[in-house]
């Protein structure tokens, strides 16, 4: 049994109560409560979320000193997550992971073991801290063509290889939902005396019923962080940092948020965070119920359109880097090679279904606690709909067949040349202009980059500053191009072009 009143939401509550209070402010923020808007036409869509848009005023507690409520909910926070001590992020992941780098990473050339296909929030807290990151080989699994986490076997190599390391960081799930077993690796720090940080953006809900996969923190990590908002029920930006154990040092931990995080933190994105765990509290592995029976559901239909097919673990051989599949993350491809990933989700966006991504073969569709089987049966009348639209015999295919799936398939795959890689140095000091040119994204084989180039989503810097551009990535960068992908970091967007270092 919880010591805490799990039913609670104290910080909600104490919103609710300041609203109900109707008192006369004299603090920011200047829309006074949403009286600003409140004889106009969009005053609905305002009144309820503005009138708890509060500030640090008495009984509201304070998120970089919290001694009340804040407080209080972040308890409540840790006790349903399974961890030490919980800590709302108002910034999202991202600044779960800035703080995480920078509480480990604390002088110059700092050395941290990185997974690396990472966010690029990893590469943003490297340069922070003017870190030194030694890449680490992702595990690609041969069916899927897909990346998940580096094996036990590299990451011992790398801890032997740089034994000064602060700490080893991943990424669990990956978009996908692609994961494997998280206790080997937190085995291996732990024996060698540092932490396991991970960024389980797309997992806040694992560990929370039966049939969902273990969470970080009940495999032995350290530092995690969760987009609460992406699987669960925040706002978007409402995101949580989960530590346990004595590798991190906490206060050090405290005053890096403090540091990122803003001083004036969004009051409605914090309640939020108190009502998607007050939902858990309250309902338990039932408050998936639903979801999951929707899954099952979407399941059941895609099951007799043979054309479309799930991406799940091959259960007939030993695969020791993809043996999780989150449920709630359905990964579909259309196994005649018609469409790509990206011509699906077009297709399906045109039929009221948006999905959460897509690359050159794949689209994920995200399932929730929310989604419903209604939401399910649509999304399979959809690919039924497009199904035999597209086997029309009078329209023509835009895309030849695909025999095989390869590393190219993804905007996720990015592997280090060598298993371990010699230590990165990031800073923050821009290079100079008069040692960069632009070329032609066809001739950038062999050059060093000069900008960062990051296919979003999902996120995932596909070249770094300083990075060597091999022929596969030239080639990948040209299909990114060809097929739409969008790219933030480019300074050409619409990537005819790359900066890079003057050789």
């Amino acid at each position: 049994m919880s010591k805490f009143n799990t039913q609670s939401a104290p910080l909600m509550e104490a919103l609710i109560q300041y609203r109900e209070q109707r008192k006369k402010s004299f603090h920011v923020p200047g829309h006074k409560n949403g009286h600003l808007y409140a004889q106009t036409d969009i005053a609905g869509l305002l009144a309820n979320v503005m009138s708890i848009d509060a500030t640090e005023i008495s009984g509201l507690d304070d998120l970089h000193h919290p001694e009340g409520v804040i407080r209080q909910a972040q308890e409540l926070a840790a006790d349903c997550f399974g961890a030490e001590e919980s800590f709302f992020l108002v910034g999202g992941s991202t600044s779960g992971n800035l703080a995480l780098i920078l509480s480990v990473c604390t002088e110059p050339g700092d050395i941290l073991l990185v997974q690396r296909n990472v966010h690029k929030s990893v590469l943003h807290g490297l340069m922070l801290a003017a870190a030194d990151a030694v890449f680490l080989e992702p595990y690609v699994d041969e069916t899927s063509g897909l990346s998940t986490l580096p094996s036990a076997e590299t990451v011992a190599a790398a801890i032997a290889a740089y034994p000064q390391a602060k700490g080893l960081l991943v990424t669990s799930p990956n978009y996908y939902g692609m994961g494997t077993d998280l206790v080997p690796l937190a085995e291996l720090c732990h024996h060698a005396g540092i932490p396991l940080l991970v960024d389980e953006a797309h997992g806040a809900h694992f560990g929370q019923h039966p049939d969902l996969p273990p969470s970080a923190l009940s495999c032995g990590a350290d530092g995690v962080v969760q987009s609460t908002h992406k699987m669960l029920s925040a706002m978007t930006m409402g995101a949580m940092l989960h530590i346990q154990g004595k590798l991190l040092h906490r206060e050090v931990v405290r005053q890096r948020l403090a540091m990122i995080q803003s001083s004036s933190p969004s009051y409605p994105i914090m309640a939020s965070l108190d009502l998607a765990r007050r939902h858990l509290h309250m309902n338990g592995p039932s408050a998936f119920t639903e979801g999951l029976a929707a899954v099952q559901a979407f399941k059941e239909g895609i099951s007799r359109i043979s054309r479309f097919q799930l991406l799940q673990p091959d259960a007939g051989r030993i695969n020791e880097g993809y043996i999780i599949q989150d449920p709630f993350k359905i990964v579909i491809y259309d196994r005649y090679g018609r469409l790509s990933g990206y011509e699906l989700q077009r297709q399906l966006e045109q039929q009221g279904c948006v999905p959460e991504m897509s690359d050159e073969r794949y689209v994920i569709l995200l399932f929730t606690l929310a989604t419903t089987q209604a939401d399910a049966i649509h999304l399979v009348q959809a690919l039924v709909h497009i199904h035999k639209q597209e086997m029309n015999p009078l329209i023509p295919s835009s895309f030849p067949e695909v025999h095989s799936f390869g590393k190219e398939i993804s905007t996720w795959n990015n592997a280090p040349v060598l298993a371990v890689s010699k230590p990165v140095s990031f800073r923050l000091k821009p290079a100079s202009a008069e040692i960069i040119k632009t070329i032609p994204i066809e001739a950038c084989a062999g050059y060093m980059a000069a900008e960062m180039v990051i296919p979003y989503p999902p996120g995932i810097p596909l070249l770094y500053p300083g990075e060597k551009i091999g022929e596969e990535v030239a080639l990948r960068l040209q299909l990114l191009r060809d097929q739409g992908a969008k790219c933030q970091g480019a300074a050409d967007e619409k990537l005819n072009t790359i900066r890079v270092y003057l050789m």
